[in-house]
């Protein structure tokens, strides 16, 4: 099983964890981070509604390289 970072929660960051969770058999953890948390979580929130699965969440600057690989 395989964790995927998703980095950013617009409309491509929206459809790709939707079709993440669809992967059960695939990705066993999914995470979703961007700079806006609260739209990861409305994401996450959808997710488990339709899906069934957990997105986990967080906030991210991906320009900041230290704090991409640390997450």
């Amino acid at each position: 099983m395989t964790t995927v970072l998703i980095i950013g929660a617009g409309g491509v960051g929206s459809v790709v964890t939707h079709k993440c969770a669809q992967a059960g058999n695939v990705f066993s953890r999914i995470v979703l981070a961007s700079r806006t948390k609260t739209k990861c979580d409305a994401i996450a929130n959808e997710v488990g509604k339709r899906w069934g699965r957990t997105v986990e969440t967080a906030s991210l600057d991906a320009d900041n390289a230290e704090e991409t690989v640390s997450l």
